[in-house]
């Protein structure tokens, strides 16, 4: 959406204004494709950089502004989160040593941003989901607070007109409601730009359709999601459903979201933009100064403002992008789902091999799409987002595993590609090789993360786990090694890390026994003995905390002969538990439990059960913050 001035699209008569420059803007952008007005015979690279922002544990920071204000360089700009910023680079056209010029570049930009994040006592991690994103940080008050994200904030949450749902099952599970649209920007990546030859633009897009799903499977490093091991890129899913505008109806009808891989085959650049007005209501509008095609007659070159700013609301994971670059404009697709990360040489790679597959389409594709099936390609890119490189593919009609096709077929048609275009030799080797290695051993970031995780939490809790990783990745960045030669990660990298538990949240229980009030007492007795806990949430068929029973509470009642044997949860629960919320202070919980003589605190939203935090819990904080030397103020 850039630095427009944005207005939310209500007022009927701006609205009917912005929608007629759209509409020309589409008849522009088609009079310069059939004038031959669009750049060609030239290609160009590019790419923007996301990244996140922790603090001196490793959380995610609040300090974005402040960082870039001390960065004060045009290549950076804000995001939607006070954790993220971005780094747009320079457009290189694509020959013999550009990839070397954008890595090189991309270096020098980070480590100016470093620079300016350690005087703040920050540090910048790059990864697709940063691991220690906890609940907190997906609240409102960590929005960036600009008035087109705010503005996005608002009218995503009208149009949606109820809470957010999110439900994403891997090994572990997510699901939840949620308020607000800031689980969209626990999201970071690594956008790909390629300049597309106007009369090629249809069969490139489509090319780059099919391929998505391989590039992916072997580029994914997202697995995690609040300490739950998810898809092996777990983007996909979670900006899909973050930022979804369609409520739950008891009906079929089928309606397209607003982040979406598409559902056919395209056959031209106009008709990307005429299904995406006819698809998805209008979100923004702004003042335009002239139109479209009032500047094409007068002949010059129209921005179609209109246009960009309504494509910018649609987040297709190949997006088709019109650009003006010193008067002339240009087609390109953005490529938008590879991940940020894990090191800069990872990044590199992906952008390597996927312009390399992009620049040698096979000559049986083109013009011919109606012979490929897209549901092939479709169900190829959300296997990859599940599985990584451990999925299987569909590529000519044959079934592979995604190991096979990329070594076998896929890794010898990029190299030609960049051989066409006349890449340094030691740029092709370089980069591949590291392709070549991920996939030969099944080592991607997405691997690497989740050995490592379940490895730490072999002696760390979830949070902590979390946290540690984080920190290792930190560390392993600047090892200056890429992440298929990154060793597992262990508990003895993480023994001076200082970590910081400060909320309830990031210490309690949420893998719940809870009963109902009809359950009998003696199978409550039971439970407890089985599963070896102390105290038994009770609970209502909604999920609204009821009660809490306690055994030393349940024992005594039970031995009392005056008590019915067959009574109830009810009967013995205590009616009115002392509660608390999952963003209270952790001292506090403690404070609050000795004062009140109890050893267990339900955590409690809404009147919604939401986990449980305990004695044991918050001693082992402290045992551990000694033991490990680390502050816990």
């Amino acid at each position: 959406m850039g630095d427009q001035k944005l207005t939310l699209a209500k007022d009927p008569e701006s609205r009917k204004l912005f929608l007629k420059h759209l509409l020309h803007d589409v008849e522009a952008i088609e009079l310069m494709l059939t004038n031959n007005q669009l750049e060609s015979g030239i290609t160009r690279i590019g790419a923007e950089q996301e990244f996140c922002l922790v603090d001196k544990y490793f959380k995610p920071s609040k300090n974005a502004a402040n960082v870039l204000q001390k960065i004060d360089d045009k290549h950076f700009t804000s995001e939607l989160a006070r954790y993220n910023l971005e780094i747009n680079l320079d457009p290189f056209e694509l020959k013999t040593d550009c990839f070397s010029k954008i890595g090189n570049q991309l270096r020098n930009l980070l480590v100016k941003a470093e620079t300016a994040a350690e005087s703040l006592d920050e540090k910048i991690i790059l990864t697709g989901i940063l691991p220690s994103i906890d609940i907190r940080a997906v609240q409102m008050d960590y929005i960036t607070p600009k008035q087109r994200y705010e503005a996005l904030a608002t009218i995503i949450s009208e149009l949606r007109g109820e809470e957010f749902e999110l439900n994403i099952t891997g090994v572990d599970e997510l699901i939840l409601r949620h308020t607000n649209i800031m689980f969209e920007a626990c999201n970071t990546s690594f956008q790909c730009h390629l300049q597309i030859n106007p009369a090629d633009f249809a069969d490139m897009y489509n090319w780059s359709q099919m391929l998505s799903g391989p590039v992916l499977s072997v580029a994914a490093n997202s697995p995690l999601l609040i300490g739950k091991q998810l898809w092996a890129e777990t983007r996909i899913a979670l900006f899909q459903q973050s930022i979804d505008t369609r409520g739950k109806g008891f009906h079929l009808r089928e309606r397209e979201q607003r982040v979406t891989f598409g559902n056919r085959w395209i056959t031209g650049v106009g008709d990307v933009y005429k299904n995406d007005i006819a698809r998805h209501t209008l979100l923004f509008s702004t003042d335009i100064e002239k139109d479209s095609l009032e500047v094409l007659k007068e002949g010059g070159i129209p921005k179609l403002k209109a246009l960009q700013l309504h494509n910018g609301t649609i987040y297709k994971w190949n997006r088709p992008c019109y650009g003006i670059s010193k008067g002339v404009p240009h087609l390109r697709i953005e490529n938008r789902y590879l991940p940020s990360g894990p090191t800069e040489q990872d990044e590199i790679a992906n952008l390597v091999f996927w312009v390399g597959l992009m620049s040698n389409m096979p000559e049986q594709y083109k013009g011919n799409w109606n012979k490929v099936s897209f549901e092939d390609a479709k169900e190829n890119f959300y296997k990859a987002a599940m599985w990584g490189i451990q999925g299987g593919m569909v590529w000519d009609g044959k079934l592979m595993s995604a190991r096979r096709l990329i070594l076998d077929i896929l890794l010898p048609m990029a190299r030609e590609g960049l051989e066409k275009n006349n890449i340094d030799t030691n740029d092709i080797d370089d980069n591949l090789s590291i392709i070549e290695a991920r996939a030969s051993d099944y080592l991607t970031g997405s691997r690497w993360i989740v050995n490592s995780y379940r490895n730490l939490k072999k002696e760390l809790g979830r949070e902590e786990a979390a946290v540690a990783l984080t920190g290792i990745m930190y560390n392993r960045r600047k090892s200056g090694k890429s992440a298929h030669e990154w060793k597992i990660g262990t508990i003895k990298e993480v023994k001076d890390l200082e970590i910081h538990f400060d909320i309830v949240g990031s210490i309690m229980s949420t893998d719940l026994i809870t009963v109902t009030e009809n359950d009998l007492a003696e199978l409550v007795l039971k439970v407890m003995d089985w599963r070896n806990i102390r105290h038994l949430p009770v609970e209502d068929s909604r999920g609204n905390l009821k009660g809490i029973i306690t055994k030393k509470r349940l024992l005594r009642y039970l031995e009392d002969e005056k008590n019915d044997p067959l009574s109830i949860a009810a009967d013995v629960m205590d009616k009115n538990p002392i509660t608390i919320g999952p963003n209270d202070d952790i001292k506090y919980a403690m404070l609050l439990m000795m004062d009140k003589g109890i050893s267990c605190l339900p955590v409690v939203v809404k009147g919604e059960l939401i986990g449980i935090i305990t004695d044991k819990d918050t001693q082992a904080v402290w045992e551990k913050i000694k033991k490990r030397n680390v502050t816990g103020n």
